[in-house]
């Protein structure tokens, strides 16, 4: 049986695309006392709150008909930001040959943040320019962007 997020993901896909966006991730999660089912969105010009409206008027009565969560949460529609999170493989793909931030569960090398180019990725791994770490070791990876620091 296909988790939440997937499950949601089937709902609001097409509608979202429909709309003109494209549906980048799906992310149900407790926080505190409350849930929250957080949609992710983009398109080629940038998000705005006005496009995070309209996907949210158009894919919350659905979600409610789909029935999808039976606990009560709050519905959050938003852009996928800069520095993106990448948490499935296609998005991964999409960001080879990219800088990225790579957060680690604990350091490897003195460091557990470390910020290099994606070379590749398979189930296990992902190779870096200088290092390859498994995937097991890592709590997230997030486009970079260089902020001019």
């Amino acid at each position: 049986m296909a988790n939440i997020e997937e499950r949601v993901e089937s709902v609001v896909k097409k509608p979202i695309e429909d709309l003109g966006y494209r549906l980048y991730d799906v992310i149900y999660t407790k926080e505190g006392k409350d849930w929250y089912l957080r949609i992710f969105i983009e398109n080629e010009v940038g998000i705005s709150l006005e496009d995070c409206e309209k996907v949210n008027n158009a894919i919350d009565e659905l979600l409610d008909q789909a029935n999808v969560i039976k606990d009560p949460y709050f519905l959050e529609v938003s852009s996928t930001g800069v520095e993106k999170v990448l948490r499935k493989d296609w998005h991964l793909s999409e960001t080879l040959g990219e800088k990225v931030i790579v957060s680690l569960f604990k350091p490897m090398n003195g460091k557990k943040e470390i910020i290099s180019t994606l070379k590749s990725f398979n189930e296990t791994e992902i190779e870096l320019e200088e290092l390859t770490i498994p995937r097991k070791d890592i709590s997230m990876i997030k486009k970079y962007y260089d902020w001019g620091n």
